[in-house]
Formats: C-alpha cells, sequence, structure tokens
C-alpha cells in the first residue's frame, strides 16, 4: 500500500482529512519532539480505532510534514507514490493525475 493510500484508508475509516487529523494532533502537543510515536499511536488507536500501519503514516505526517523520500515516487511496487508530497487535504478535492 502507498503512503498516499493509507492516508486515504484513514480518512475513509475516521471521517477525517489527514490534514484534520494532524490539526488535532497539533493542538494537543503531538507534533513536539520529544512526543513519541507510541503516544500518538496510543490516541490514535483509542479515538479513531486505527491500527499500527496506519497510525504509523499519520506519526510521518504529524512529525515530519507531507514530504515523503523521492526513492517512492515511480517506482514499481505496491509501495510506491505518485508524488513526493502527500495530498491531505481529503481525497475529494485531490486533483487526478494527467
Amino acid at each position: 500500500m502507498s503512503f498516499q493510500a493509507y492516508l486515504d484508508s484513514i480518512e475513509d475509516k475516521t471521517g477525517l482529512t489527514p490534514r484534520q487529523l494532524i490539526d488535532i494532533a497539533k493542538s494537543r502537543g503531538y507534533d513536539a519532539p520529544d512526543v513519541k510515536a507510541a503516544v500518538i499511536l496510543e490516541w490514535l488507536k483509542d479515538d479513531y480505532g486505527l491500527g499500527r500501519g496506519h497510525g504509523m503514516a499519520l506519526v510521518q505526517v504529524i512529525k515530519k510534514g507531507p514530504k515523503i523520500d523521492s526513492k517512492h515516487v515511480g517506482t514499481t511496487g505496491s509501495h510506491r507514490d505518485e508524488s513526493d508530497t502527500l495530498w491531505l487535504d481529503g481525497k475529494a478535492t485531490r486533483k487526478p493525475r494527467e
């Protein structure tokens, strides 16, 4: 599953866009450098029922932003992404690639 597919699936599961979840995380201080992934994962599991894989995808964007390593862009395989910048504003607002 690509990184973007994880984020899209999170939106399906929670009804919230990745950006909305990031904003909630920031309001709780989870973007602070000293906050460990385990704390964020527990919150996502308890409040939204997300498992570790989906949770870690969100931890990545909460802590590091929407950019991902370009080695995953345009490659083959199940983990490839179309862009090195993840779309956080919801599937309905993402424009298809031409």
